[in-house]
């Protein structure tokens, strides 16, 4: 089995290293404004591409001079010469001849169209344009560029992954004690992820997937992968301490944890594919991706998982146990309880008191959220010290902030007239309170569309801005049946108050969908209604806690200082979707396998609290572990330059850091305690009619004879609470 996988991983890697490049990122919204305009202006302006990349350079004269004065003129005009013979440049706006000058004459900007996107600029073509900055700033003259077609520094994968991940394989080796134990998960995730993502490459050309469509199948493959591996690896020990045979304790191994793998990943899956009903394709095929990326590291964990346990037999022991023969028991029945053990016991006597605790707290710090302002990262938002932030500066100074987010209008009419018509709609537009100025039109050939562009008093995120576009689209039907025309308004600003609004509407029909499927497959993974119910309510409380400490932070500037946030604004509309969609695979992990934990004592004979203890005694530590481990990889983005870079890591860490440690670990324990056997309470008629899915491996042990009317192999060998319920 193990020769498989490998054979699969080397194959995956030929077939990605074959096939053709991944086709250019694309960025479309069915049935948006912003998108219908679009779409329009290729069919009607095909000499033009309406989502090809800009670059706008901004120039300031030295201090104390004017931009216009002779010998600074003529430096801008060879910086507009040499930016108009640039590769793949089709056209280049003179500032004199344009008007983009500064009303004290101090600075000006060009606007430098590119015949492709951004994503098809190839290095070298963003490297020139660097040059001719360069060459330029050594004039004498102040020159920053931003836009889509300047080089954006990479800040992935520097050392604050690297710290991460380091704290991840020393958490494994102490929870495992075994360097072939703690590096098991890691190598297995990692050939998952390498499966997935050189099948993504692969099949890029064929299925129209670009490179960013890994993004998400990476961190979620990674996530995962790596839980799987620890609970089947952690159980297998399990059984091998409780004296099984090493192929007795791998069957029993992937019989229980195994079988609770494949709920989990479900559960997952179900998240991801999800994201199909916000009806954006790049977010759709990013799941979809995901989600195959998530099958593999179940297929894994189930086979090639047991393959390596079948050659690490005593090395995935602690060293201590190695030399002790098969077969006998290592459990001391003299040691010291676990902390798991000490904590569940604790919850145990004082459950009302760490419910409401728990729930106070977050809801405490989930508050904040009740504000959240979705948007999208504009160059605003970059660090202070790159080109894009300082030519984002330069323009909000000495223009005003609405020309960082100008918007296009785009003025369509049945047979010609369009050019005059949309005079009246210019006419219209510089009547709006918050449009500073409109542009002259500029109609096709055909004189059935014309262009304009309208810049807005407010910058791109601002929120006036997007009162003001909301307004001129429910305000402008007058003009367009005076003129007999359509007005779209499009352009970056408008695509991100679009996509925005798509995100936020999709937000509770997706959270519906996903907790509603979840919920019917962890009430036939739990035989229980009340369970699946409380880890349903459970993952929203986490979700809403993380949203909330996202907002205080990176929105509201709470302790920006201290994160090293730039600049407070909206929080990146793909967040929460991505968040929940993440997030949501690791809380059902950890709920999973913690309570099928107790469950699988329970229905074995223990009583209530009794099954709650083992749950904490046997799989509590392992869950921490799988939590620090997430945790700590997250956290390292929280280091990096960008803010939104910042915002995902902070957001994925705190997330699982409220779910793991205080609704897994507290609220659950605590609520199992006040229900006691109603938890595990289904309606006879329900139980008559749901599929019977034994996750807990019951009929395994009837098999192996492990339940025979006797008392329970799971439950607390002391017996010694006599308050627990």
């Amino acid at each position: 089995m193990a020769l498989i996988w490998v054979l699969l991983f080397v194959g995956a890697g030929f077939a990605a290293s074959a096939a053709p490049a991944a086709p250019a990122d694309t960025f479309s919204m069915p049935g948006t404004e912003s998108q219908k305009a679009f779409d329009l202006l290729d069919e009607r302006f095909p000499q033009t591409k309406s989502d090809g990349a800009t670059a706008r350079v901004v120039v300031r004269a030295p201090d104390g001079e004017k931009i216009t004065a002779s010998e600074n003129k003529a430096k801008v005009d060879k910086l507009v010469g040499a930016l108009g013979k640039g590769a793949k440049v089709s056209k280049v706006d003179d500032p004199f001849k344009s008007g983009t000058v500064s009303k004290d004459k101090t600075t000006a900007y060009a606007t430098v169209s590119y015949k492709v996107t951004g994503t098809e600029l190839s290095d070298k073509n963003k490297d020139a344009l660097d040059k001719l900055l360069e060459d330029t700033r050594k004039d004498g003259l102040t020159v920053e560029a931003g836009g889509d077609a300047v080089a954006t520094e990479q800040s992935m994968g520097g050392s604050a992954e690297m710290i991460g991940i380091a704290i991840s394989a020393v958490v494994l080796l102490i929870t495992f004690g075994s360097l072939i134990a703690a590096g098991m998960p890691i190598l297995t995730a990692l050939i998952g992820v390498g499966i997935g993502i050189s099948s993504i490459t692969a099949l890029a050309s064929t299925l129209e997937l670009s490179s960013t469509t890994s993004t998400l199948a990476m961190m979620i493959g990674l996530a995962v992968g790596i839980d799987y591996a620890l609970f089947i690896v952690s159980r297998y020990r399990a059984e091998i301490a409780e004296g099984r045979e090493p192929e007795d304790a791998v069957g029993r191994a992937v019989g229980t944890a195994g079988s609770a793998v494949v709920f989990a990943g479900l559960t997952v899956v179900i998240a991801l594919s999800g994201l199909a009903v916000v009806n954006i394709p790049l977010l759709t095929k990013m799941g979809l991706a995901a989600a195959g990326t998530v099958v593999i590291a179940v297929l894994i964990a189930l086979t090639l998982i047991p393959a390596l346990l079948g050659f690490g037999r005593r090395k995935v022991l602690r060293r201590k146990d190695r030399k002790k023969p098969f077969g006998t028991s290592f459990a001391d029945p003299h040691a010291k309880p676990k902390l798991g053990t000490r904590w569940a016991r604790f919850v145990l006597r004082r459950p009302l008191v760490v419910l409401l605790f728990a729930v106070v707290g977050l809801g405490a710090i989930a508050a904040p959220a009740a504000k959240l302002e979705l948007g999208l990262p504009d160059e605003g938002t970059f660090a202070t010290d790159t080109t894009q932030r300082k030519a984002y500066d330069m323009l909000s100074d000495s223009f005003g902030k609405g020309f960082n987010g100008p918007l296009t209008v785009v003025v369509d009419k049945d047979g010609k007239g369009a050019a005059t018509a949309a005079k009246d709609v210019g006419e219209a537009l510089k009547k709006f309170n918050g449009v500073v100025s409109v542009t002259p039109a500029a109609p096709n050939k055909e004189d059935n569309t014309a262009t304009m562009t309208a810049v807005p008093k407010t910058g791109p995120s601002d929120a006036d801005t997007e009162k003001l576009v909301k307004q001129i689209r429910s305000d402008i039907s007058d003009v367009e049946s005076k003129t007999g025309t359509e007005v779209l308004i499009t352009g970056a600003t408008a695509m991100t108050i679009d996509f925005s609004q798509t995100l936020d509407d999709a937000l509770i029909p997706y959270l519906a969908l996903v907790v509603g499927l979840a919920f019917l497959l962890l009430m036939l993974v739990f035989r229980s209604i009340l369970v699946p119910l409380k880890a349903a309510l459970g993952f929203l409380l986490s979700v809403l806690a993380a949203l909330g400490a996202v907002v205080a932070v990176f929105q509201q500037g709470h302790l920006a200082s201290v994160f090293g946030v730039d600049q407070p604004g909206p929080i990146m509309s793909m967040m929460p979707i991505f968040m929940i969609g993440v997030v949501f695979g690791l809380a059902m992990d950890y709920e999973v396998f913690l309570v099928t934990r107790m469950r699988e004592a329970y229905v074995h004979g223990a009583r209530p609290g009794e099954a709650v203890v083992t749950g904490f005694t046997h799989s509590g530590r392992v869950v921490a572990a799988a939590a620090v481990i997430m945790i700590s990889v997250f956290s390292g983005f929280i280091m990096e330059n960008d803010d939104m870079i910042k915002m995902m890591g902070f957001g994925l860490a705190s997330a699982v850091l409220f779910d793991a440690f205080v609704v897994r670990m507290a609220i659950v324990p605590a609520v199992l305690a006040l229900l006691g056997k109603s938890a595990w309470w289904l309606p006879r008629w329900l139980n008559a009619i749901l599929p019977n899915v034994d996750v807990e491996g019951e009929k395994l042990h009837k098999q192996l004879g492990d339940v025979n009317g006797g008392a329970a192999p799971y439950s607390d060998p002391e017996r010694e609470l006599q308050n627990v319920r």
